[in-house]
């Protein structure tokens, strides 16, 4: 399983830092504003993606030991890319779904943006994230959840590709114990329904399922969806999940 997924990142991974990562922005900016002062310590940032929070930890923890962790081998090119020039930044080739012992109660900070949800186990992987830190370290970590808008590109694409209602999500801030768990809305906007089926599709979380499926479905897919798709330029809110909690 972790091979296909990290396979369908791999061939994302160009597309996505092109077209998702302008858009995400304000959830990873919202992020890393949560993490305050920290105790001394390395900030680990899990399933990083091509690393859109580095620029931002880099401008208010210049001197911090930062380590990316990343499964898809074309995501952690880019992020390398990412952080070429800056010595006290590190990424990572690995599963970050149960973090090495060696993070233990380790870490000033974990963070973590649109990772958590594509993980098998989120709540075993928020207990590892969770353990990382130090007393008085930061947790904070966005993820989409099951049901993320009542209308709009989202809830069209999951509505097509999985019909019926909604798995419930776990409750990770209960496996946190004293966490706080908020709902974080920003504005999204494409030029059309076509191009953004187009990213989702090829550059984005559905990438490996397209590889398993084929292209034949892949284009009877996009056919259905841009039948029930409005026309022209197609702005939504969709409202992913922040939680927050502080090492004991």
């Amino acid at each position: 399983m972790n091979e296909h997924l990290a396979r369908g990142w791999d061939e994302a991974a160009a597309g996505y830092e092109q077209y998702f990562v302008p858009r995400f922005r304000p959830w990873v900016e919202t992020a890393v504003a949560q993490l305050g002062d920290l105790p001394s310590g390395p900030i680990l940032v899990p399933c990083c993606g091509t690393f859109p929070e580095l620029d931002l930890l880099l401008e208010r923890f210049p001197d911090r030991e930062i380590v990316g962790i990343d499964l898809s081998a074309g995501m952690v090119r880019l992020a390398r890319e990412r952080a070429a020039g800056h010595d006290q930044v590190s990424v990572v080739e690995g599963d970050a779904a149960t973090l090495d012992p060696r993070w233990l109660r380790a870490c000033s900070a974990v963070v973590s943006v649109f990772g958590l949800q594509q993980l098998p186990a989120p709540e075993q992987a928020i207990d590892s994230w969770y353990d990382a830190l130090l007393p008085g370290g930061r947790l904070s970590v966005v993820y989409w959840p099951s049901v993320t808008e009542a209308d709009g590109p989202f809830s069209l694409m999951r509505e097509l590709l999985r019909p019926g209602p909604a798995d419930p999500d776990p409750d990770l801030a209960a496996v946190l114990g004293e966490a706080v768990d908020e709902p974080v809305a920003f504005p999204i906007t494409y030029a059309d329904a076509g191009s953004f089926f187009e990213a989702y599709a090829h550059s984005g979380p559905m990438r490996a399922t397209a590889i398993a499926r084929g292209e034949a479905f892949v284009e009877e897919l996009r056919e259905r969806f841009l039948e029930r798709a409005p026309e022209g330029e197609w702005t939504h809110h969709p409202a992913a999940r922040l939680i927050t909690a502080t090492g004991r």
